[in-house]
C-alpha cells in the first residue's frame, strides 16, 4: 500500500509541475510535506538552465532543505513577494478546492507563500480527496497560536464546538510541538466542516491565534494521484 501511495503522489506531482511550472516563470513557491518531495524531484529533472534562472521560495525548514540539497536557488517571500506559481500538498481537499493543511505544522508559511502566488496548485493522493472537509482528515483543524495564549485559545475553540481540541505534543521530546515560527499548535476537530470559510473567520478572530490551517477559496486546481495509477484533476 505504501508503494502504491508513493507512486500516486509521484505521478500527480510530476504532472502538476509539467503543466504549471513554465519556462517563463521566475519565482516558484514550493510547499511542505511528503508529496513535495516528488515536486522537487521533478523540478530537478528540468533543464538546468531553467532552474538557474529561477528562484524557489520554500515554506518550511523541510522544503528549504530539499531545495538547497538539490542545488536550487532559494529565496524568501520578503525578497520576492510576487510568485508565479506555488505547488503544495494538503491533508484534505473538498469538492470546492477548500483544503485543510498544517498536519506538518507549516501552514503559516504555506499560506503566506500560497497567497503571494498568481496560481496555487495542490497535489495530493487519493486518500486526501473528500466532498466535505472532515470526512477523511479527522485529526482536526491545525491552529497555530502564540505560546502564552494557548490555554485561552483552547477554551475558545472548545466554545466554538471543538470539544476535543488539544495541544499538539511532540513525539521525540517532552512537551508541545514548536513550529518553525516558535509557536504552539492546537488540533481542533469540528466534524464535517460544511462552511470552512466561516469557521476560518471565527477561529482567526480569537486573540492569540496566529494562523488557521483552513485554505479557503485559494487553490485554482488540485491533482490527485489515484489507486489505479491515473491522475484526477479538479478545477473550480
Amino acid at each position: 500500500m505504501t508503494s502504491l501511495i508513493e507512486q500516486a503522489k509521484q505521478k500527480a506531482a510530476y504532472q502538476a509541475v509539467d503543466e504549471h511550472v513554465l519556462p517563463s516563470h521566475k519565482v516558484i513557491g514550493v510547499g511542505s510535506g511528503s508529496t513535495v518531495v516528488h515536486v522537487v524531484a521533478r523540478l530537478l529533472q528540468r533543464d538546468p538552465e531553467l532552474n538557474a534562472r529561477t528562484v524557489f521560495i520554500p515554506t518550511s525548514f523541510q522544503s528549504r532543505g530539499l531545495l538547497l540539497d538539490g542545488g536550487l536557488n532559494v529565496g524568501d517571500v520578503e525578497q520576492y513577494p510576487n510568485i508565479d506559481v506555488t505547488i503544495d500538498g494538503a491533508d484534505e481537499v473538498d469538492s470546492q478546492l477548500n483544503a485543510i493543511k498544517g498536519g506538518g505544522g507549516a501552514h503559516l508559511q504555506e499560506k503566506v507563500v500560497a497567497e503571494a502566488a498568481s496560481k496555487f496548485v495542490i497535489v495530493a493522493d487519493f486518500r486526501k480527496d473528500s466532498k466535505i472537509l472532515g470526512e477523511q482528515w479527522i485529526k482536526g483543524v491545525p491552529v497555530e497560536v502564540v505560546p502564552f495564549a494557548w490555554r485561552a485559545v483552547l477554551k475558545k475553540l472548545q466554545g466554538l464546538g471543538s470539544k476535543e481540541a488539544m495541544l499538539r505534543m511532540a513525539v521525540a521530546k517532552a512537551g508541545p510541538v514548536v513550529t518553525d515560527n516558535g509557536n504552539f499548535l492546537i488540533d481542533a476537530p469540528f466534524g464535517l466542516i460544511r462552511d470552512p470559510a466561516k469557521l476560518l473567520t471565527d477561529i482567526k478572530l480569537i486573540t492569540g491565534v496566529v494562523e488557521v490551517g483552513l485554505f479557503c477559496n485559494m487553490a485554482q486546481v488540485a491533482y490527485f494521484g489515484c489507486e489505479d495509477g491515473s491522475v484526477t484533476i479538479r478545477t473550480k
